[in-house]
């Protein structure tokens, strides 16, 4: 298979905070179809295909007519998984892979663009990521509103789920960013990350890009104008059911 941009979508059942959410109800469609049917809009991907572990989300992505792929349950995260399913696509090692996670049903496809800008624009990148300036106070402080601190030079310096940065002056203020689960790899370092040991971070966290940063590679992060709201409980799940229905 020779494309040059695809997209795999991580999807797995089990889920400490919302077991199931990749098959809940959307606005009468399962949620893994609210993004795969997003994806499928976003003009620079040719492919695109959901990998997991499941066979009741590997049976409902096959009955509306979208990719699959069965894939290992012992994976440590999602870029794990990825890997696993482009290993059986051929594709060059700079082609890039794109990773929508599975539970961001309300991302806009135009950030596909957006995410694989930087990896097209300049060959020594292996990997970026969206971020987005919190608008939301409520996100500053929500442990599930993962927040990124960056250099000057447009890349990531530590991802966390706790408040970064810190203010101590309290006579100063800062700008927050929270990270969308959107990312773009070139091929060949999808090999690489997969063989890194699990980070210490990255355990402590369970946010698996700390395991690049711990391992000394380079994040590009992009700055997106929209906001992507990630589903991890019962009640971001009715937020975005609200969210669909007025667009409508």
């Amino acid at each position: 298979m020779k494309r040059d941009v695809i997209c795999i979508i991580p999807s797995r059942y089990e889920s400490s905070r919302f077991p199931g959410k990749p098959l809940a109800d959307l606005c009468g469609k399962p949620m893994i179809q609210h993004v795969y049917e997003r994806v499928s809009r976003a003009k620079a991907i040719p492919y695109v295909a959901v990998a997991t572990d499941d066979e009741r989300i590997f049976a409902v992505v096959k009955k509306f007519g979208g990719n699959a792929v069965m894939t290992a349950a012992t994976h440590r995260s999602g870029t794990d998984r990825i890997a696993e399913a482009v290993a059986s696509l051929q594709l060059t090692p700079d082609a890039i892979v794109v990773n929508i996670q599975g539970d961001q049903p309300v991302f806009e496809p135009t950030q596909v663009d957006e995410v694989i800008a930087p990896l097209l624009a300049d060959p020594s990148i292996n990997m970026s990521t969206l971020i987005y300036k919190i608008i939301r106070d409520e996100e500053i402080t929500h442990p599930n509103a993962v927040k990124v601190a960056f250099d000057y030079n447009g890349f990531a310096l530590y991802f966390s789920r706790s408040t970064i940065p810190y203010v101590r002056n309290r006579g100063m203020k800062a700008d927050y960013y929270k990270h969308h689960g959107i990312y773009a790899y070139r091929c060949d370092f999808l090999d690489v990350f997969t063989k890194l040991p699990e980070g210490k971070l990255e355990k402590l966290e369970a946010l698996e890009q700390l395991r690049a940063l711990e391992h000394g590679y380079k994040i590009r992060i992009v700055v997106t104008p929209y906001d992507s709201v990630e589903v991890d409980t019962a009640e971001e799940l009715e937020r975005v059911r609200q969210i669909l229905t007025n667009k409508k």
